[in-house]
């Protein structure tokens, strides 16, 4: 992972020198994982969020938000306990680890002064966050309890005695000179970047990979120099926080990352870089494993209308030879004196064939003349009246498809918070039962929290996320001069522009919001539909979500992830 010792080095230097001397505000555990810490220091909130999520684990000051819970988890009111109107005295690294330290000063029940320390530990899905008493290192808790029986090295329980990893007994790559790259890498054996991991502290797989194609045709006079130069601007913290991207990857260090490839965007922290790398990844990742119930039962319910919807086309398509059945039994009745009872058939004369064909109608030997005819005009009625019939459970089949997909399109946009307004949505419908739960109930009347975006003319553009948000936003929220806009028959978000008249730029803007939050989010040139809010109506027992409009007119644009990143609010 990028967030090696040495990306470490440079975010602790970095919490250095935003948080020592500010007091600890606000302590919330958003997620299982995850801590956000709000610190007051030189006049201002800094937000720091700490994670140990086993793909996402980082620790790093942000201005993304997140939700704090009604119920605030054990771990969470500990750190609330005994942290809370602390002061930071110090944060650093130990040697080239990937831990962060952060030291706070603050006073026990009894009054006196105590130094706590927090003990982050950055080791993917081994990552941890650590209360420990300073002055006997005893664990106070953790976000993540280990027991002797799953590492015999070191236990990770409230009581027990902290104790760093197991030393790796590397070189350290700052004191490094070129005699000790030569002596221990061996450039014969090849894989010069796994060497460099190998043998030196701090150093992850990317920088490793990026010293060895920097060195180019490597060999002891080319990659020495290289190397040393690297050491020396990160020693001097000279840094060049760059994010890397490509078509299919992306990855963020301490300078461009050239052998991924060209195109780099520079960040003045790295804070702004993370926040700009993780936006929504660690958000998708909660969603994906809150919503796999969700997400199968919309598929089985979307596979079950499209299977009856084939049934029903061919019942339809049956229905409709109903003028057939009519012919035979006028023809029947036409020639009734030609039919005698015990008959499987009779050959006629077709009256409505121009060209003076016949027809063979298939006989019941067991009815009558009269009855057979009789039958015929029976089964012509029967399925004359099943057309009406068939069509309406067709439409029926058919909304239920669009209403799937477009909740299937909603849950790949969704957020945490946006999950349980989709699970009470389908509760509502009578989708899934609801679970009794314990504790606190979100009230009935409770508005849907709308997400909102400002275009580069600083108007407020709102964007509904889910069915219960877009009729929010669309039948309550929005003014009726408003302007309106959604992807043209593509299943998408509700987007709602506060003005009357706006730019034309600020019109393109919130089209490519409106595409962005849409089925069509990968492609290029989307339709977008735009009116004013008095031409949109819901359609009286319409389900969530669902409403027609007029006067539109139509833009075509493509979704841009980082203007719509910038048009956040």
């Amino acid at each position: 992972m990028a967030f090696d010792g040495l990306f470490t080095r440079a975010m602790a230097k970095e919490l250095d020198e935003a948080l020592t001397g500010g007091r600890v505000h606000k302590i919330y555990q958003p997620y299982k994982n995850e801590v956000m810490i709000i610190i007051r220091n030189k006049g201002k909130n800094v937000k720091l969020l700490v994670s140990a999520h086993p793909n996402y684990s980082r620790v790093q000051i942000t201005e993304e938000t997140a939700v704090n819970p009604e119920e605030p988890p054990m771990f969470c009111m500990i750190l609330r306990k005994h942290l809370e109107r602390a002061t930071v005295q110090s944060v650093y690294q130990p040697g080239l680890e990937r831990i962060i330290v952060i030291e706070m000063k603050g006073r026990n029940d009894l009054g006196d002064e105590t130094i706590k320390q927090l003990k982050i530990e950055i080791m993917g899905r081994h990552s941890n966050i650590i209360l420990v008493n300073k002055d006997t290192q005893k664990i106070i808790d953790s976000i993540k309890h280990i027991p002797s029986s799953l590492n015999s090295y070191r236990t990770i329980l409230p009581g027990s005695t902290y104790v760093y990893p197991p030393p790796q007994e590397k070189e350290d790559p700052f004191k490094a000179d070129k005699l000790d790259i030569l002596k221990h890498i061996d450039f014969n054996a090849g894989k010069i970047d796994k060497q460099i991991v190998q043998r030196f502290a701090g150093i992850s797989p990317v920088a490793a990979k990026e010293i060895v194609f920097r060195a180019g045709l490597v060999n002891p006079k080319t990659l020495p120099p290289v190397f040393l130069n690297i050491m020396e601007k990160l020693k001097l913290h000279q840094y060049d926080y760059s994010l890397t991207v490509t078509e299919h990857k992306s990855d963020f260090y301490l300078f461009p990352l050239k052998h991924i490839g060209d195109k780099h965007k520079s960040f003045t922290s790295l804070s702004e870089m993370l926040d700009h790398f993780y936006f929504g990844k660690a958000e998708r990742d909660r969603v994906r494993q809150q919503t796999l119930d969700l997400e199968r039962l919309m598929k089985n319910e979307k596979e079950k209308n499209e299977k009856k919807l084939i049934k029903l086309e061919a019942t339809l398509e049956k229905a409709e030879k109903a003028d057939e059945l009519q012919l035979l039994g006028e023809l029947l009745t036409a020639n009734m004196h030609a039919v005698k009872k015990g008959m499987k058939e009779i050959e006629v004369m077709n009256y409505y064939d121009e060209n003076g064909g016949k027809l063979t109608i298939p006989l019941d030997p067991r009815k009558s003349p009269a009855e057979n005819a009789q039958n015929y005009f029976k089964k012509y009625q029967k399925a004359k009246n099943s057309i009406q019939a068939v069509k309406e459970q067709m439409k029926l089949a058919m909304e239920e498809i669009r209403y799937f997909d477009v909740l299937l399109q909603q849950l790949e946009s969704a957020s945490v918070k946006d999950i349980e307004e989709i699970r009470e949505e389908l509760i509502e419908g009578g989708y899934i039962r609801r679970k009794a739960k314990r504790g606190f109930k979100k009230k009935s009347d409770a508005k849907p929290l709308i997400e909102k975006y400002r275009s580069s003319d600083q108007t407020d553009i709102l964007v509904g996320k889910n069915n219960k948000q877009n009729d929010y936003l669309t039948n309550k929220l929005a003014r009726r001069d408003d302007i309106w806009l959604h992807t043209k028959d593509i299943p998408g978000s509700h987007v709602v522009i506060r003005s009357k008249e706006p730019s034309e730029q600020t019109l393109l803007e919130a089209a490519m919001l409106a595409a962005y939050f849409s089925k069509a989010k990968h492609s290029s040139s989307v339709p977008v539909d735009y009116t004013k809010v008095r031409h949109v109506h819901k359609p009286k027992g319409a389900k969530p979500g669902f409403v027609i409009y007029d006067h539109q007119e139509t833009l075509y644009v493509t979704p841009d992830e980082e203007q719509i990143k910038a048009m956040r609010i």
